[in-house]
């Protein structure tokens, strides 16, 4: 055991840990959710990078001797790493701004370094607050680490919305010669083919990706170097200019100044501009898993038009059955998404004068969406929407049938007609082509070439049967 002290007191920290006790004293105070700052790598990562980028800004300017640069970058190295897992324990539930979240990241930082110099931890070389945070403080640190984990993130996500592209892609393909009938307001429409269908879900997912990659840039403008309310008091002058260069060279992304500290630290709406991203994002994919469960209802008293692989039983008491439990996965995922997307309204909302300091919950619920969506998007590619298949027989059966192939005889008779005819086939349970023949609007020849579901779903080739025949 190791004893640290603060204004506050003493406490006993167990010499395994490397955290200190600024993150002994968060845990005792916000034993909340369980949901430690552990569960979001890509926010430990990017603080990090800044803790690394800043000793070699310091030590650039003369603020920081070479030894204590090098024990410190090492230190930050091994969190990127991974390799100092079980150490990040404060709760992402948290008041004071998110100081626990960066003081548990000085100490580990500070203890492992003080490690690798003298072979014990404590601060007698190196200082969590003194050295580690120096020229920073948790208001430009935080939000800063925030933006480029979100830049991760969406990394992450755009490789989940890149498969499923694919798969889309694949499936309006394969699906292209799969004639079947639209439905608005749930009820029978024109025919389409499966793949239409699906090219819509398809251009959707595209329209996502372009829009995410635009959403990245955003992320690159940071606040390291405000300090405190914006006015950069606290950091070492020439500080912030080499901060601008090394960073990008450890964390290899091209970050940026914001251009204007003050409206960086005061308004967070960058956060509500990613979190309605996702929410747009979920909105789609929300509808699609819905599509999909409706379209493969049945087997036998439902729509039944595609068959989805059958990944688990479906009831605890009705052998046989088999659920959309996928699509029915991802649903929840986007309600959770809505959800978050209202908190980090919230939170945005709440900032007052010179700092936001609600930014623990927006990290939370934004980095949780992220990784729900990003998870979820890959199990519906693998375990749903690669394995779909098309029935066929039920697709063309069901477009034959619709009383909606009564647009033609509407384009060529006139609506009153076709109404005739669309009630007459309704209450005989007949189809539209039967009708139309039986009533001499069109012969057999020409209502088998124009009443085809098959030609309906092509408005060109449909244009040129009905300009074809101006004696009707």
């Amino acid at each position: 055991m190791r004893i640290e002290k603060d204004l506050i007191g003493e406490l006993v920290i167990d010499n395994d840990v490397y955290y200190g006790i600024q993150t002994a004293r968060s845990c005792q105070n916000f034993p909340i959710s369980g949901r430690t700052i552990e569960l979001y790598p890509h926010l430990i990562r990017s603080i990090a990078y800044i803790k690394k980028a800043a000793a070699m800004s310091n030590h650039s300017i003369g603020a920081l001797d070479e030894e204590k640069k090098n024990a410190i970058c090492q230190a930050a190295d091994e969190i990127i790493n991974g390799k100092m897992k079980n150490q990040f324990p404060v709760d992402i539930y948290q008041g004071g701004g998110g100081t626990s979240t960066n003081m548990n990241v000085n100490e580990v930082i500070a203890n492992r370094a003080n490690e690798r110099l003298t072979g014990h931890k404590g601060y007698d070389c190196i200082h969590p607050n003194e050295h580690v945070n120096m020229s920073q403080s948790t208001n430009d640190v935080l939000p800063s680490a925030m933006k480029m984990a979100c830049f991760f993130y969406i990394e992450d996500l755009l490789i989940s919305l890149n498969k499923i592209e694919c798969s889309l892609a694949k499936k309006t393909e394969e699906f292209s010669d799969v004639v079947k009938i639209s439905r608005t307001c749930l009820q029978d429409a024109v025919p389409i083919t499966l793949g239409q269908q699906f090219s819509g879900y398809h251009s959707f997912v595209k329209r996502q990706i372009e829009e995410m990659k635009n959403l990245q840039k955003d992320c690159l403008s940071i606040v390291i170097g405000a300090t405190a309310v914006g006015t950069g008091i606290g950091a070492a002058p020439g500080y912030i200019e080499k901060m601008y260069e090394y960073l990008p060279e450890v964390s290899n992304l091209a970050v940026i100044k914001e251009d204007n500290f003050f409206d960086g630290l005061q308004n967070a709406d960058i956060y509500l501009k990613i979190s309605s991203y996702l929410k747009g994002l979920s909105s789609g994919l929300s509808k699609m898993s819905s599509d999909l469960r409706m379209l493969s209802s049945g087997p036998r008293a439902g729509l039944a038009e595609i068959n989805l692989p059958a990944v688990q039983l479906g009831s605890s008491i009705m052998p046989g059955k088999i659920n959309p439990c996928i699509p029915e996965m991802v649903m929840q995922v986007c309600f959770e998404v809505y959800g978050n997307d209202q908190t980090i309204t919230f939170a945005v909302d709440r900032g007052e004068l010179d700092l936001n300091i609600w930014e623990p919950i927006i990290l939370k619920n934004i980095f949780e969406s992220f990784s729900i969506l990003t998870n979820s998007i890959t199990l519906l590619t693998e375990k749903c929407l690669d394995g779909i298949e098309a029935n066929k027989t039920v697709c063309l059966n069901n477009a034959e049938s619709s009383l909606s192939l009564s647009v033609v005889i509407s384009s060529l008779f006139g609506y009153r007609v076709a109404n005739e005819v669309a009630l007459e086939a309704y209450e005989k349970n007949v189809s539209i082509k039967e009708v139309a023949v039986e009533k001499g609007l069109l012969n057999e020849i020409e209502a088998a070439e124009l009443l085809n579901p098959v030609n309906l779903t092509d408005s060109v080739k449909m244009h040129q049967f009905l300009n074809s025949r101006p004696h009707l």
